[in-house]
């Protein structure tokens, strides 16, 4: 088995998570406005990516650069990567390809601990991604032990570029935030990611 073969259900039934369902967990967070730059980034290749209509098209032109913002927007202190190999586990299935991956860690060549956040990129559909992404969210917990790392906190993402649905995993807990939020408010999107990378979410 691999991340893309789990479902919710699977998941939480395979790693005996306790899921707890709240609308607006992730509300409160501050705001991050966005640069100039994403801002009109996004003006011109939203509308292209969702005309386009595929998975691929909504990743590059959307998802992709409001990761980069937030990259930016912690002056690089972190890592992204994307589309990379993350096999942690492959007895228990933590195998497979991450659309997105945000690490602490500074160093962009290769995968440094600690890993938090996991975004997953869907085209039509968030729930297609909710167990693919926890599943991610699973390894890296695991990841994080095995490297030594004290991180309390593991947060993932469903989204199709236009709508996003936030997910935070401490120990066995999953807390899944039954809130939409969408592009046309990215200043609360990058906020909220924002607050994952200061584990304040």
């Amino acid at each position: 088995m691999a991340y893309s073969e789990f479902t919710l259900e699977s998941v939480q039934k395979t790693f005996q998570l306790e899921t707890v369902r709240s609308v607006g967990i992730f509300s409160e967070m501050e705001p991050v406005v966005p640069s100039a730059y994403l801002t009109t980034g996004l003006a011109r290749k939203a509308s292209l990516a969702t005309a386009i209509g595929t998975e691929k098209a909504r990743s590059e032109m959307i998802v992709a650069d409001v990761l980069v913002e937030l990259l930016e927007h912690f002056d690089r202190r972190i890592s992204l990567f994307s589309g990379i190999d993350f096999n942690v586990d492959a007895e228990k299935g933590l195998t497979g390809v991450c659309d997105f991956l945000v690490s602490l860690s500074p160093e962009q060549f290769y995968l440094e601990a600690p890993v938090i956040i996991l975004v997953e990129a869907k085209n039509l559909d968030l729930k297609l991604g909710i167990g693919q992404c926890v599943a991610e969210m699973v390894a890296a917990q695991h990841f994080n032990t095995e490297k030594g790392n004290d991180i309390s906190y593991v947060y993932g993402a469903s989204t199709t570029g236009i709508d996003w649905q936030f997910f935070k995993l401490e120990a066995k807990c999953l807390h899944i935030d039954m809130a939409t939020y969408t592009l046309e408010r990215c200043d609360r999107i990058l906020g909220i990611l924002s607050s994952m990378v200061a584990q304040k979410a």
